[in-house]
């Protein structure tokens, strides 16, 4: 599977200024979102295609967008709604005497938390928990994996 920068570009078109986001750039962050969903021994091998193609998307979007919250500039993409570069959410703010106060993510751990940091890591997350239902079944015919006979015997 090979990166498509036109059609990145277009299911996302906050990267689509090519002088703050080059195609070189868009790759890096592409190869990198591999080394996250990798097809090598891992659960994720089972995805491909389309759903795969659109899981490297979101994770390049979302690590294209920590990258620009970490550079501090203020019209980072993915940045709205009430998310920060910090992580968690602003909940008020105060202007005399200045006060910000912030709730964390829901999360329910390190890479949960690390996805809600942008609306992408969000729907990324979103689809790789709706591709985890279910669970994975290891070993016999795919068809029998679920199934049990009378008294408790697979088939």
């Amino acid at each position: 599977m090979n990166f498509d920068s036109a059609a990145f570009r277009l299911m996302y078109p906050e990267f689509a200024d090519k002088t703050k986001f080059p195609d070189a750039m868009l790759e890096m962050y592409w190869d990198l979102a591999t080394v996250f969903v990798s097809t090598e021994g891992c659960p994720c091998g089972s995805v491909s295609g389309k759903q795969r193609q659109a899981i490297l998307n979101m994770l390049t979007a979302h690590l294209l967008a920590l990258s620009t919250q970490a550079q501090g500039d203020g019209s980072t993409p993915g940045g709205s709604g009430g998310s920060s570069s910090a992580g968690g959410y602003e909940t008020s703010s105060h202007i005399g005497e200045i006060s910000v106060s912030r709730m964390a993510p829901p999360a329910t751990d390190g890479w949960q938390f690390w996805l809600a940091q942008t609306p992408y890591g969000q729907q990324l997350w979103a689809l790789l928990g709706l591709l985890a239902v279910g669970g994975l079944a290891i070993g016999g015919l795919p068809e029998r994996t679920g199934f049990r006979k009378v008294g408790g015997v697979f088939l």
